[in-house]
């Protein structure tokens, strides 16, 4: 538990807080998902195309933390996606990749999940 001052000395922050709690990097595309890296990750589910549930190791302290999703084709030239958050539960983030001139979900090479809240 760290108390960080700012630079004017004014204002104090709570470094825990600004901690990422969980994130990970994985294919999308790939036949089984598994993660380029992660923290706080137990594993990966494909819920189908371009769906993708993110379980944590230890669990959010409740469903109401930040969730920063991105995602991409890795050298590709495919900029016309969007990818949201699906459902969030104290237990995982869920991950849904929609391209919009297709009109239909996709999966990505590149698939990130990113969290900050408070663990359980």
């Amino acid at each position: 538990n760290i108390t960080i001052t700012s630079e004017g000395g004014s204002a104090t922050m709570q470094l825990q807080q600004g901690v990422a709690k969980a994130w990970v990097n994985f294919d999308g595309g790939a036949g089984t998902l598994s993660a380029r890296d992660s923290f706080n990750q137990a594993s990966l589910t494909d819920n189908g195309t371009g769906d993708y549930s993110l379980n944590f190791t230890n669990s959010m302290n409740n469903a109401n933390f930040n969730f920063s999703v991105s995602s991409g084709d890795v050298g590709g030239t495919n900029p016309d996606r969007d990818e949201g958050v699906k459902e969030l539960t104290t237990a995982l983030g869920r991950i849904f990749v929609y391209h919009t001139s297709t009109e239909a979900a996709r999966d990505e090479g590149y698939v990130g999940g990113l969290t900050h809240g408070d663990l359980a």
